[in-house]
């Protein structure tokens, strides 16, 4: 998210995070200051995709961050390091068809939740829903968020999802008028279809 119209009408529906994105070759690439608006208890969180660790620290404290969401290959030292900064940290796992969840466990005392989102071509915002079957073999002990594709029309298969680590939902294209800009009245039904 970028435009401060479209940041307020978003916090107005109480997230628990909102995402800025820093990574140059997204087309949501956050390339401005943020708005001047009371964010209240939504954590600003920046995503970030194989940046160097000293750049990610500048901008976390640029833009005055609580969470770090990391997209690329970084390694568990590299996010223990931001989590030593006091940054809520967030590890994104590209699911495949063949995912092995045993990919996680280095980082179960670095990452406060991990992120699975759909593999494919890009780091993320690929607009593909992967098979939530797979989530059956997940046992490690951190909380995770669900993402990939998820649009309003996955609402009931949402609330059918019964595993005991699902810890929310994170939405993106699946609720965009363009790159960077949601449609709030969307988000603003899916968020009642969810809570309720």
């Amino acid at each position: 998210m970028r435009e401060p119209d479209n940041v307020a009408g978003l916090l107005a529906l109480q997230p628990d995070y909102i995402g800025f994105i820093f990574y140059p070759e997204s087309k949501r690439y956050m390339n401005q200051k943020l708005p001047d608006i009371d964010f209240g208890e939504t954590l600003k969180t920046g995503v970030f995709v194989n940046e160097k660790l000293e750049n990610v620290i500048k901008t976390a404290q640029k833009f005055d961050l609580d969470v770090l969401q990391l997209h690329g290959n970084e390694t568990p030292a590299y996010c223990q390091i931001l989590k030593e900064q006091s940054y809520q940290i967030i590890k994104v796992f590209s699911i495949g068809t063949n995912f092995d969840f045993e990919h996680c466990k280095a980082y179960e005392e670095v990452a406060d939740l991990f992120l699975f989102d759909t593999k494919g071509k890009l780091p993320g915002g690929n607009g593909q829903v992967f098979n939530w079957d797979i989530l059956s073999a997940y046992d490690l002990k951190t909380p995770f968020l669900l993402s990939g594709g998820i649009g309003l029309q996955h609402t009931p298969a949402i609330k059918k999802l019964k595993h005991p680590k699902l810890a929310g939902i994170d939405v993106n294209s699946g609720f965009e008028i363009r790159p960077g800009y949601k449609n709030i009245d969307k988000l603003k039904t899916f968020f009642y279809e969810i809570r309720s």
